[in-house]
């Protein structure tokens, strides 16, 4: 194969899975027809399932399958693609960081925009350093740490790290701005920038989703993103070269590579146009070998179908997946909830959402089983509880303001409902006898969804809160009832 149809190749490689993981991220959300007919969704106990394999690039991470492995002590379905990985890595090198990976191919673009380095400066930073060694480093730290059973392979994983960045960061950032565009197109009295408004929202909608979505601890998430692209100006590949645990483990594995670049030494004329653009710093002036390698909170709630947090924190990814296929938006990352060791891991923050009754989306769409698949029947007939609610009487309107308000009670799912009122009567300060429907809670029923936390209508704290006690999930993290 000549030179240059070896480019094309790779550029056409590189676009078409940079394309296909964006297709994947985009899709990784509530499918729009369930969303057009929300209200029948939700009402029945029909699974809701994504129409496309959104796990996909995380199943070909041979990185995330063997710490997963490491630390769980178990075998995930649907890794046999990293193994795949593994094996053509053995027989070409490292293919998938230079055809496949969409973040290599990010930062590939990114050393080509208006280069801050060039001409015998770029040859110098194109040439092997000993701190691209670091990133094996990285990879023996992250190895340790699931031997210990601490999996914090997602913190700088290329797959996890660029979902993470673009779906909680970066897609929400740019939604909220276009639309907030759109907004002051669609107030205009121009006729013209309202049918464009309106036009554009169709398009860009089913793109950045359908609300004003906002994670917690987005600003730091997108920070980092925006930090090491621009590292590309100061040296290309940065990411790549220095920091990417998975380039490491792969890089391992290419030293057993089976087919390999030849140089023809004869017809070299040193011009050093391919140490220029050699973004792998992979020594390709003939004479040089070629280098082919490179504690838990009452608040927190995880999603239903969580494992046991001992055997979560093992398997989780901090992909990010489960929080921007919630249709609520209340799944975040966390940042102290969960200490150090669960550092991004998801957490239900009710106030932004709540846990639908009948969604079951982000079991089926986490890549490692650390929140398993369930069905609806099984979530609801269980029932799968995430924590329990509980009321602050003085907060709550019929307990400290002897006021009206049910909604806490109209708004509870689960049959019967977990929130029951009960009709009780006091004395006012004038010595009348009024009648007030006081909320109760019963924990026997309650799952702890959090939609009654969501839509208390008490400003600043709500009156009634979602605490993680009672989850299904774990044994000792109960409330023990009275007989």
């Amino acid at each position: 194969m000549k030179a240059k149809h070896f480019v094309w190749t790779r550029r056409i490689s590189q676009s078409f899975f940079l394309i296909f993981f964006i297709f994947l991220l985009i899709e990784s959300r509530l499918p729009l027809d369930i969303y057009m007919d929300y209200s029948i969704a939700i009402t029945s106990e029909q699974n809701i399932e994504l129409n496309y394999p959104v796990t996909f690039f995380f199943q070909l991470d041979p990185l995330i399958a063997l710490t997963s492995f490491i630390s769980g002590h178990q075998w995930i379905k649907g890794f046999g693609w990293a193994i795949g990985i593994v094996v053509l890595t053995l027989f070409f090198g490292r293919l998938f960081c230079g055809f496949i990976c969409p973040l290599g191919t990010i930062h590939h673009l990114m050393s080509f925009v208006r280069p801050a380095l060039k001409g015998q400066t770029m040859v110098r930073a194109n040439q092997k350093r000993p701190d691209h060694k670091f990133k094996y480093f990285i990879l023996i730290l992250l190895l340790m740490a699931a031997i210990l059973g601490l999996n914090f392979t997602g913190m700088l994983d290329p797959i996890a790290f660029l979902f993470r960045s673009l779906s909680l960061a970066i897609f929400p950032g740019l939604g909220t701005g276009i639309k907030e565009v759109f907004d002051l197109m669609a107030q205009s009295d121009i006729k013209i920038l309202n049918y464009i408004s309106y036009g554009a929202e169709i398009i860009v909608s089913p793109v950045f989703g359908y609300g004003y979505e906002a994670f917690k601890s987005a600003w730091l998430i997108g920070s980092i993103f925006l930090i090491i692209l621009f590292l590309n100006r100061i040296r290309p590949r940065f990411w790549c070269r220095t920091l990417c645990p998975l380039g490491a483990l792969l890089g391992v594995f290419s030293r057993f590579s089976i087919l390999k670049m030849e140089k023809y030494s004869e017809k070299c004329t040193q011009c050093q146009l391919c140490t220029q653009t050699c973004q792998g710093a992979a020594s390709p002036i003939p004479g040089l070998e070629w280098e082919p390698t490179e504690v838990s909170d009452a608040r927190l709630i995880r999603p239903p179908g969580a494992v046991p947090e001992k055997d979560f924190l093992k398997l989780c990814q901090r992909c990010g997946l489960c929080m921007k296929v919630c249709p609520t938006n209340a799944i975040n990352p966390t940042l102290t909830e969960a200490g150090m060791a669960g550092f991004w891991t998801p957490n239900l923050i009710m106030l932004q959402g709540y846990c639908e009754y009948t969604c079951t989306l982000c079991g089926s769409v986490c890549p490692t089983g650390a929140i398993h698949h369930l069905s609806v029947k099984e979530k609801i007939k269980s029932p799968i509880r995430i924590g329990s609610a509980y009321i602050y009487r003085g907060r709550c309107l019929p307990w400290a303001e002897n006021g009206p308000c049910i909604v806490c009670e109209e708004h509870c799912p689960t049959s019967p409902k977990a929130i029951h009122l009960k009709e009780e009567t006091y004395l006012s300060g004038d010595g009348k006898t009024i009648r007030v429907k006081r909320p109760y809670v019963d924990l026997n029923t309650c799952v702890g969804c959090g939609i009654c936390e969501n839509k208390c209508p008490v400003r600043g704290r709500p009156a009634i809160r979602v605490m993680a006690a009672g989850e299904t999930r774990s044994v000792k993290n109960q409330i023990l009832l009275g007989e």
